[in-house]
């Protein structure tokens, strides 16, 4: 795909993060130079487009097969839906409760031992079925010096914190800068021990992970990475490199992955990305529930189908391939872990099991 739409392109500046990102396709009228679309088409998404922005890198978009287009696992991610107006009234726009727990500007204060920073709404590509849509109404940005100190302020005063996690938007694409900052005004707090950024720069942008990003991540650990892949067709030779450097660098990466309908909302396609995520050292870590978003209603499954997924992983597939799959519960309930009944009962001293094969066991309880 990307000889037939960016031919005339070098492959330097091909292989260029900042080309990628100057040259997003973040309009109707970019989206027409390289796509088709009908007047009806036009008409429905520049309705979207006028709520919900768009913003898809030239490398994620030459991964789309047009000949199967609606069915398109990139396309359905990437590219805006004139279903995203019809769930307007569907869901709401903080559904998790964020900013009722956040202390300052930029933090969100939820669990007793850890933090997390929103350092940015700026994105490589504006997922359709993010969490953080209300921030695509702002103008993109990142966090300035000050609230970065107010930031480290707070944490400083927080002894049971031990851990902060950066995201967004997407830490990789904050200035490099602004960036050491961050991670050298946490690592100076003693009791925090772990920083973890999450970001989808491997999947939708992987030519971000450069020498000089992995120079200052490597200075400030233990860094743990948590990224994004939805779909096996994410996993590209260019993204499994970036994981490799990543790897290589002494950063672990885990993989959280949003259960969406007709993207990856069955066995074997989830099989299949595990599989391969394997492959390039990312562990799968968790599968969520998606949230109840505005814009984002036409995205979410039963949550039986997620059980039904992990109950055909668990036993049939290694431990490593089978994430926990969980909901984020509404309100600001937390991460709640959701499990197949592999216990069907118990008594002080003896528990009746069912393994994945349905045989029934019988497990005593020492007295």
């Amino acid at each position: 795909m990307q000889r037939k739409l960016w031919s005339e392109i070098a492959s330097d500046d091909w292989n260029d993060w900042s080309w990628q990102l100057s040259n997003r396709i973040d309009c109707l009228s970019e989206l027409k130079k390289v796509m088709f679309l009908s007047e009806q088409q036009e008409y429905s998404l520049k309705k979207v487009t006028a709520t919900f922005q768009m913003g898809v890198t030239p490398y994620y978009f030459s991964l789309i097969d047009f000949e199967k287009i609606d069915q398109d696992p990139i396309f359905l991610q990437a590219i805006p839906s004139e279903k995203e107006l019809d769930d307007w009234e569907k869901g709401c726009w903080d559904p998790l409760n964020e900013e009722m727990d956040s202390p300052a500007p930029g933090l969100i204060h939820r669990y007793p031992d850890r933090v997390l920073m929103v350092v940015t709404n700026r994105c490589a590509t504006y997922c359709r079925h993010c969490n953080r849509k209300r921030n695509w109404q702002r103008a993109e940005y990142s966090m300035k010096r000050s609230e970065i100190d107010q930031i480290i302020s707070y944490i400083s005063r927080h002894p049971e914190l031990r851990e902060v996690i950066l995201s967004g938007g997407d830490p990789f694409l904050v200035s490099l800068e602004t960036l050491d900052y961050i991670l050298w005004s946490i690592r100076k707090i003693e009791h925090i021990g772990v920083i973890r950024l999450g970001s989808r720069i491997p999947v939708t942008l992987p030519q971000r992970v450069t020498d000089d990003l992995l120079e200052v991540l490597g200075k400030h650990g233990p860094i743990w990475v948590n990224t994004h892949f939805n779909h096996p067709k994410e996993i590209t030779p260019e993204a499994a490199s970036a994981c490799e450097k990543l790897v290589k660098t002494g950063i672990p990466i885990n993989n959280q992955t949003v259960l969406l309908k007709n993207v990856n909302d069955d066995y074997r396609t989830m099989l299949n990305l595990n599989h391969k995520l394997l492959k390039i050292r990312v562990r799968p870590y968790y599968l969520f529930q998606s949230d109840p978003i505005k814009g984002t209603e036409h995205f979410r499954t039963k949550v039986a189908k997620g059980v039904e997924i992990i109950e055909r992983l668990q036993g049939h597939t290694s431990g490593l391939a089978v994430p926990r799959f969980a909901i984020d519960a509404p309100g600001g309930g937390g991460k709640v872990p959701i499990l197949p009944n592999y216990c069907l009962s118990w008594s002080p001293d003896r528990w009746t099991l069912r393994n994945y094969k349905n045989n029934i066991y019988q497990y005593y309880d020492p007295k």
